[in-house]
């Protein structure tokens, strides 16, 4: 049987610094990912998971020669890591310290993979030896289909655990343990999401706020400088991810692939030296 690494992730990210400089910015978006640096030219690396952000964190990252990063669906880190999420809220924790040896061990063959694709190879392999080990709990469950919820039409928690069956109090629980962050939270870096997005493609704020769930124009700015700590505005002016600092790849992972697609698409074709 195939293993699939689209149940559990819905971003592969392969970064390249340009002339040894790369910026880093997460924002709020109740996701957990697992980051693999090749640092000192290839000579160390480490493996670090990055748990949910409650605010936009901007910094340079130098002296980082490569990275592949993996972006696991929301409910997944007690599974998969051992942890519940919000044992791992606004910080990054060396893979070891979750899973012991085998931690170590990944990131030593990871080290010694020729290609971008050996690569991922070797995660999902990891990934699957995981899923396993580990037991997973109901509410990592019921969390999962309450986000398929925030993230389509709903964002009350009251309505959302209605329709799931639950009370809102055993909503929030579940919700933060295999999460993250509480789901009223959730839903704020929902409406955050779909603005960003829409504001690649339009300036009128007034209908971006509208389309993406805001009260109003006032409701976006606040939300903004409380999750991302700047105006819509100046974000749009801040240094662009995938700009000059960097070259990236985004892999899709398609349903029924064993791992995201291969290399041939990454913009530096050959990010991990033959």
């Amino acid at each position: 049987m195939t293993f699939s690494l689209s149940r559990f992730v819905e971003d592969v990210r392969a970064v390249v610094p340009v002339a040894g400089h790369a910026r880093h910015e997460r924002l709020p978006d109740g996701r957990t990912t697992l980051v693999f640096r090749v640092i000192e030219e290839g000579r160390k690396g480490d493996v670090c998971v990055a748990g949910p952000r409650t605010q936009a964190l901007f910094k340079n990252a130098p002296g980082i020669a490569r990275a592949v990063i993996l972006q696991f669906k929301p409910g997944w880190s007690v599974p998969l890591l051992g942890v519940a999420a919000n044992a791992l809220t606004d910080r990054i924790v060396p893979l070891e310290d979750l899973w012991g040896r085998s931690g170590g061990d990944l990131c030593l063959k990871l080290l010694a993979a020729r290609s971008l694709s050996e690569v991922l190879d070797r995660l999902s392999h990891a990934i699957a030896l995981r899923t396993h080990q580990t037991f997973e709990p109901a509410s990592a469950r019921l969390a999962r289909r309450a986000v398929r919820l925030f993230e389509g039409e709903e964002d009350r928690v009251e309505t959302v655990a209605e329709r799931l069956g639950v009370t809102a109090r055993h909503l929030r629980r579940a919700f933060t343990e295999n999460v993250g962050i509480g789901p009223k939270d959730f839903a704020r870096t929902v409406r955050l999401q779909r603005a960003v997005r829409m504001a690649a493609t339009s300036k009128d704020w007034g209908r971006i706020a509208a389309d993406a769930g805001y009260y109003d124009q006032a409701h976006l700015i606040a939300d903004f400088r409380e999750l991302v700590g700047l105006t819509p505005g100046a974000f749009l002016k801040r240094p662009g991810d995938g700009g000059p600092a960097e070259r990236f790849h985004r892999a899709g992972v398609e349903q029924g692939d064993s791992r995201p697609e291969d290399a041939q698409h990454v913009a530096d074709p050959h990010p991990f030296p033959p």
